[in-house]
């Protein structure tokens, strides 16, 4: 249907026509995808969908640009920052919710370099200290904002190297970045050891625990070894953590929290020209849709401190699960020391993508990483039923792809290895750049 209907169509008809759209969709229902969807199992996971749906729907109009029209929606939103505040050991942190984690990445981004460009206004060229590890995320805030990023590679541990970053450190330095964890491999950087040299250096630091934001905590509660990551570590200066992941809210909703208002300030961006009044938005993006942050305090309301450690609990051990099946498999590594609920893993004489490819058809979404070539799992509580069944289906396409070296010449196989292994960069991104407006050229309804 590509025009407006002359007249318009019954709710039950649309509403069926979306329905039926789903089809091709994945199977993110009975947990055979990762990283997209976080989902809570069983019947509570059902009826915590329709709670996110109907406080979704409550709010479902209502705009916070403009806070004082919608007095209730800002003052949910300063509960849940001030929820988040107190789980990240500041009581008094102030901030935003943003649209998901890419948008608190670019809000604090913009933020250092305005507050460089107010206490530093010599520095022309910015520049921000960032692990190889760090989420692209940050590429794309450094490509919006004329910052570079001074991308500095990780330990054989995977995490930050913490020597390496600080003699990356130089005159246009206009802060640093670490992860809790960071994505590929689950790892959480030394936060420590960092933030005492941002402390040292009068450079603020961002934690990007935007998968590990609503998780660690728990974790920690449970007696597992989590280093302090959040504004325990003096020289934090902000975090950003998504709701929608381990908070278990409705896409899309993140925060990005701050220790004072004197850091966030250099957030809010304030424009007093335009004729139709003055505009001011602390966020990047202006009509800030209702329904998404009434959903994220109604998770968090619902479930609780108790719901969210149980939940850990059962992630954990799923994690656990999936870590240990992987280790008997023959011809698999894994990779980090999974420090949260990543898993990630390669192969040993084997080509990991193919494997990929052989659980690809056995009904997997899986989510392909390279440098090194690996596999990578998001663990969440809706995983804990699959583990064996996939744990089995890993066995045999490992089995299959040995039997049958060629299967690594077919499938995307060799599409993701020659990605990988290619040293022009910049071709890499004009062919996905490609790709990527091919699926939004006119005509396209695939």
């Amino acid at each position: 249907m590509s025009s407006i209907p002359k007249q318009g169509r019954s709710a039950d008809e649309v509403l069926a026509d979306l329905a039926s759209r789903t089809a091709p969709d994945t199977n993110w229902r009975d947990g055979r995808v990762f990283s997209l969807v976080y989902k809570i199992p069983g019947e509570a996971g059902e009826a915590h969908e329709q709670l996110l749906q109907r406080a979704h729907a409550m709010f479902a109009s209502t705009n916070l640009l403009n806070p004082m029209a919608f007095k209730s929606l800002k003052a949910i939103e300063g509960e849940l920052v001030e929820m988040a505040g107190r789980l990240f050991h500041c009581a008094g942190a102030v901030g935003t919710v943003t649209s998901g984690g890419t948008e608190s990445i670019l809000c604090a981004v913009a933020a250092y370099r305005d507050r460089a460009r107010r206490e530093r206004p010599w520095i022309r060229r910015p520049q921000l200290v960032v692990p190889t590890t760090i989420h692209p995320a940050f590429d794309k805030a450094a490509h919006y904002f004329g910052v570079k990023l001074v991308k500095v590679p990780v330990g054989a541990d995977l995490r930050a190297d913490v020597r390496a970053m600080e003699k990356a450190i130089g005159r246009r330095t206009i802060g640093i970045v670490a992860s809790a964890p960071q994505y590929p491999h689950g790892v959480i950087d030394p936060i420590g050891e960092l933030g005492a040299i941002a402390q040292q250096r009068g450079i603020p630091m961002h934690v990007d625990a935007c998968v590990g934001g609503f998780m660690l905590p728990w974790l920690e509660r449970l007696g597992r070894p989590i280093p302090k990551w959040d504004f325990r570590v003096p020289g934090v200066t902000s975090i950003s953590a998504d709701l929608h992941k381990y908070g278990y809210a409705a896409k899309g909703a993140s925060l990005l929290v701050w220790r004072s208002i004197d850091q966030m300030r250099h957030q809010i961006f304030v424009e007093t020209n335009f004729p139709g009044g003055i505009y001011a938005s602390p966020t990047m993006i202006g009509t800030r849709p209702g329904g998404p942050i009434a959903a994220a305090w109604a998770a968090l309301q619902s479930i609780g401190e108790d719901g969210y450690v149980e939940l850990a609990r059962v992630t954990a051990d799923a994690a656990d699960r999936f870590r240990a099946g992987i280790r008997q498999i023959r011809g698999l590594t894994l990779l980090g020391s999974g420090d949260a609920t990543i898993v990630s893993y390669a192969a040993v004489g084997m080509d990991i993508y193919a494997i990929a490819d052989r659980l690809e058809t056995r009904g997997w979404t899986i989510d392909r990483m390279h440098r090194p070539a690996a596999i990578h799992l998001t663990v969440t509580a809706n995983h804990a039923a699959i583990v064996d069944e996939y744990l089995a289906d890993l066995a045999a396409a490992v089995a299959e792809v040995r039997r049958d070296p060629k299967l690594a010449k077919s499938g995307s196989a060799p599409m993701y290895g020659m990605a990988g292994k290619l040293p022009l960069r910049g071709l890499v991104k004009s062919r996905i750049r490609n790709v990527i407006a091919d699926l939004y050229a006119h005509g396209d309804r695939s």
